[in-house]
């Protein structure tokens, strides 16, 4: 493909895309498909000879759309947003155009450079203790990682070793594999899956503590499990934290948790990869009270923040817990700004991966055309869609919140027994005309409704709750059935 063909498709799938988010309301926002339907579709082998993008983009259209799930689409209430925006689409056009792997500074300045800028600019929106970031005269800083689970991951490898080697030196008798052996970390039954799987990629023994009934993470069982732990032999490392948990959105209290984690020499991570978002609103900034206590702070832009998955903005108090645990040096690997101690990052030892993406462009997009005003009131306007529909609930008999709506999520079930609930959820899922997920609390099945799409307006909230008003109707009916015939039957 020349330099002309290559215009030409990419000006067609930018057309695509316009038209496609033009259009999103007129589509399921679930796929009427079912599992293997795309493998008698398309061939076994790959083609002898070179295909023309005209065929290839008809067929994306024709084969692959049909089984997309429509994360952008304002029906889409699952999960949490996916951010989307133009300029950040734009940033990853151009980060894919200009294919750097950021190894090191001399691999791409630029992608060094410009990553410590807006971590920093990110850092100061969200009135991050200004340690944190890479502007501060000591050792703090910010990074872009793939994904919260990645961050969550990443910072238990680092406390981990930060503890082995601090009780290496309490205890030198004991061999590094029996103090790894006897390292425990801590975490909430609230806290995301994600959290249970970095202790098992980590293999560090994590305690899932019971939340109180408001779901936030108790004082008391930290307290209890910490010394239990103690008196076992065992060594207390690693704490995680939520703020705006995946069920309700509940949020752990730093300032009663960072003490005990300063007191035990436990590193304290901080998960707000969803609501973290908000925290560029005064008006919820009280909610990450005592984040100075915290080793390190992690959310996702790519969530609520208009860019475009992946990037998720990892912070630390200490970068040098990072090189510590993840340095390694090889002569290839030497680069003129450490040779000369310029204090610039060399991010390849703040992660995994060695390589990286140029995944700053499209932060760096986003932030600027959107600006501090219009990131707000972005915000605020999915804030007030979701008081919009939890007033629906409210003033309809029928339902119940299971708690205060937090940011963009309202937890809403139908009165009595969980049936109901799960029978409604079934039926919304079978129909594909919206999309939302359920949970669990205190024993009650319950909707997440959240807002997702950036496209969301007043009438798409309607829109929805006209279609679960008018499932749980028949539901209400005689069990679900009206004269012997299905609900979906009736509806249709």
């Amino acid at each position: 493909m020349d330099s002309q063909q290559f215009r030409q498709f990419g000006y067609a799938a930018i057309d695509y895309v316009a038209e496609y988010m033009e259009t999103i309301r007129d589509r399921p926002v679930l796929p009427e498909v079912e599992p293997g339907y795309l493998n008698d579709k398309l061939p076994d082998e790959v083609p002898e000879k070179g295909e023309a993008w005209q065929k290839i983009l008809q067929d994306f259209d024709q084969l692959i759309m049909p089984g997309v799930t429509h994360w952008q689409s304002p029906r889409f209430h699952a999960f949490f947003p996916t951010a989307n925006s133009y300029p950040s689409i734009v940033g990853e056009i151009l980060s894919a155009g200009l294919a750097v792997i950021g190894i090191h500074w001399t691999a791409s300045p630029a992608c060094t450079e410009l990553e410590v800028k807006v971590m920093n600019w990110l850092g100061k929106l969200l009135c991050l203790p200004h340690k944190f970031l890479n502007s501060s005269p000591g050792p703090g800083g910010g990074v872009i990682q793939s994904s919260a689970s990645e961050s969550t991951l990443i910072c238990l490898l680092a406390a981990k070793a930060k503890s082995l080697r601090r009780v290496k030196k309490l205890h030198p008798h004991l061999d590094e594999q029996e103090i790894v052996s006897r390292l425990t970390a801590y975490t909430s039954d609230q806290a995301n899956s994600s959290v249970e799987k970095s202790g098992m990629l980590g293999s560090v023994q994590l305690r899932i503590l019971p939340a109180d009934e408001n779901g936030e993470l108790k004082r008391e069982a930290l307290i209890e499990a910490i010394k239990k732990d103690i008196e076992n032999g065992l060594f207390p490392c690693y704490m995680i934290a939520t703020l705006g948990s995946t069920g309700i959105c509940t949020f752990d209290k730093l300032d009663v948790i960072g003490p005990i984690c300063q007191q035990y020499n436990i590193w304290l991570h901080v998960d707000a990869a969803y609501a973290g978002a908000a925290f560029i609103l005064p008006e919820y900034q009280h909610l990450m009270k005592g984040v100075e206590d915290a080793s390190s702070f992690n959310f996702n832009p790519h969530k609520w923040l208009l860019v475009n998955f992946d990037c998720s903005a990892l912070w630390v108090q200490d970068a040098n817990d990072l090189t510590d645990a993840f340095v390694v040096r090889r002569i290839y690997l030497e680069d003129k700004q450490e040779n000369e101690n310029t204090q610039l990052p060399e991010y390849r030892n703040w992660q995994i991966s060695l390589g990286r993406r140029f995944r700053a462009i499209k932060l760096w997009f986003t932030l600027r055309v959107y600006g501090k005003d219009g990131l707000q009131a972005f915000l605020r306007n999915h804030i007030n869609l979701a008081n919009l529909f939890a007033t629906l609930v409210e003033q309809d008999p029928r339902f119940e919140i299971v708690c205060p709506p937090r940011m963009g999520l309202v937890c809403f079930r139908i009165k009595g027994e969980n049936q109901k609930t799960q029978k409604l959820h079934d039926l919304l899922m079978e129909r594909k005309k919206v999309y939302m997920l359920t949970a669990s609390l205190n024993g009650k099945l319950f909707i997440r409704f959240v807002i997702c799409s950036r496209m969301m307006k007043e009438s798409d909230v309607h829109f929805s709750w006209n279609e679960i008003t008018s499932q749980t109707e028949n539901i209400l009916m005689n069990n679900g059935t009206l004269n012997g015939h299905s609900t979906n039957e009736i509806q249709e």
